[in-house]
Order: structure tokens, then C-alpha cells, then sequence
């Protein structure tokens, strides 16, 4: 029975899952040195609902901490020498640098949110965490607001790693975090952005990415024109449009190498990118590796790393 078990253990692979694992590029580019940023940032952000047989086992840690929040099922972490048992409302901090690993319950599998993340001012949060937690573990009662923050988080992220967008996301990472430590003070207060050319044609982008468009396609969107459109574009996110619209699709592709068996050229066609060679050199060109050497990179890091 221990080895029939062992044999199931998964990393990930469950359905509904979802994750991002930022560009190791783009944390050592934008978030290392954003003053805004290097306090505290993401570096890969995911969920994984009814996750049976999720285990992952570390021991030597990593370098980064490891929030694991649980809303529903149950499961254990164990940290050096601990074991914490977690059920509905509770979460937990797994420190940077220290032996850790974690498994879903078989019968009642958890359902968790999650991330890693790490920066300066990490290590004195997760101070004032123990002090008021009395240990890496706690509770909290469940509020939709929350939920809301996180998926606001990774929606943004989905969206493509401008400054704006890693500024909001981890700004908002911090709130969302503050939320566990403060949660008699977490109130939810909705609000009603203002429509905006340049989130509207982003939402457009995101409904499209099996299509392809020119530039006067996506500003006729939001009904500006071409030069107009791209001038503001560029001044909110820092990237012409074509160029924004790339990344979402590499981004896109990489969720497909990452949770699919999707070939590249089935990737690239799903993408609306008719060329699977062009494809390859995009994605390249964008992740500093090929398709299929992202796809066995990945494979060897779940090994050591991926939640």
C-alpha cells in the first residue's frame, strides 16, 4: 500500500488548476531592482482545487517563503522537525531556507491558494506573523474578498508583466498577505473602476488570443486611431501593443507546456500563429528558451521547485 501510494503522489496535473510562474528574466530585470518592488514580489502564484495526492517534499527548501492558504479539504505540512495540520480556514507560512514538505489528505483532498514570494521586507512580516500567530500557522474565517484580491492578482499578472502590472500586483500581494496577519482589520470595499481605453482593448487581447490582429484591428476596439492608440498603449504599459499582445500569448503557451500535451505545433496553432517556426523564435525571443526546452526545464524543476 505505501508504494501504490507513493506511485500516485502528484506535484500538480489537477483539473481546474491553475498557475504562473513569472520569467526568472523579469523578477532579476524589474522586481529585484524597482525599489516599489524589491520588498516584497511574486514569483509564482497559482490554485489547486480537490488537488488528490498533491505532495511535494524539499530538503533543502528554497529561497523563497511559500504562502499555502486552504478553503477547503484538509492536508499537512511538516517544517524541519513540525507538522501542522491544515483544514478549511487555515493557512500557513513555509520559511525561505528551510526543509519542508506538504501533502493533500487522500480522502479529503485541499483545495489551496498559493504563492511564493520573497524580498527585503519579507522576513520582518513573517516576524510579526509568528509573534501574532504564535507559530507559521493560523486561521481565518473565509471572506469572498479575499478570494477577490487573489484572482484580481493573477488576472493582472495574466495580462503581462509591464511595470503598472507588477507595481499593482505586488503592491497588491502585500494587502493581500497584510489580509492573514490582520484579519479582524480586512474589510472588503468595492469599487468600480473607470473603463478605460487601454484595459478594454487588454480584455480584448485576452477574449482573442487564437486570433490575429494589426495594430488598426485593435485600436478600431476602442474606437481610436492607430497612432493615437498606440502612443497611449505604450505610455500606460511601457510596450507597443503587438509587442503586449505577443507576451500574453507566450504566456498563454507556457500554461499549454506546462499543464498540456499539446504539441508545439498544435500550441502555436491554438495561438493563431499559423508558423510553428515562427512561433518557436517568439517564444524564444520573449523566455529566453526554446518551446521544447521550456517544457523539459520545467519538467526538471518540479523536481526541486514548482509548487
Amino acid at each position: 500500500m505505501e508504494n501504490e501510494t507513493a506511485d500516485i503522489k502528484k506535484k500538480e496535473g489537477f483539473n481546474g488548476q491553475k498557475a504562473i510562474v513569472l520569467p526568472r528574466s523579469i523578477i532579476s530585470k524589474d522586481c529585484t531592482t524597482n525599489p516599489l518592488l524589491s520588498g516584497m514580489y511574486i514569483t509564482d502564484i497559482g490554485f489547486y482545487p480537490k488537488a488528490k495526492f498533491h505532495y511535494r517534499e524539499r530538503d533543502h527548501g528554497l529561497d523563497q517563503y511559500i504562502l499555502l492558504y486552504c478553503v477547503d479539504g484538509k492536508g499537512e505540512v511538516k517544517i524541519e522537525k513540525n507538522a501542522y495540520a491544515l483544514s478549511t480556514g487555515n493557512f500557513i507560512i513555509i520559511p525561505a531556507e528551510k526543509s519542508h514538505a506538504y501533502a493533500s489528505d487522500k480522502n479529503n483532498p485541499w483545495t489551496i491558494y498559493w504563492a511564493h514570494f520573497k524580498g527585503q521586507l519579507v522576513k520582518p512580516l513573517v516576524r510579526l506573523l509568528l509573534k501574532r500567530q504564535k507559530g507559521y500557522k493560523g486561521f481565518v474565517q473565509f471572506n469572498e474578498s479575499r478570494i477577490k484580491l487573489f484572482d484580481e492578482i493573477y488576472s493582472n499578472l495574466e495580462r503581462g508583466y509591464s511595470t503598472d502590472n507588477l507595481c499593482y500586483v505586488n503592491i497588491s500581494f502585500s494587502h493581500f498577505l497584510s489580509s492573514f496577519i490582520f484579519d479582524e482589520k480586512f474589510n472588503y470595499s468595492s469599487k468600480k473602476s473607470m473603463a478605460n481605453p487601454i484595459d478594454i482593448s487588454i480584455e480584448f487581447m485576452q477574449k482573442n488570443l487564437h486570433a490575429t490582429f494589426t495594430l488598426e484591428d485593435i485600436a478600431k476596439s476602442v474606437n481610436l486611431s492607430a497612432s493615437h492608440f498606440s502612443a497611449l498603449f505604450k505610455e500606460q504599459t511601457g510596450f507597443a501593443p503587438i509587442k503586449y499582445f505577443n507576451h500574453i500569448k507566450i504566456q498563454k503557451a507556457c500554461q499549454y507546456l506546462q499543464f498540456t500535451d499539446l504539441r508545439i505545433k498544435e500550441i502555436s496553432a491554438t495561438l493563431g500563429i499559423d508558423d510553428p517556426y515562427y512561433f518557436s523564435r517568439m517564444f524564444s525571443k520573449i523566455m529566453g528558451v526554446s518551446p521544447q526546452d521550456y517544457k523539459v526545464k520545467r519538467e526538471m524543476l518540479r523536481e526541486t521547485k514548482f509548487l
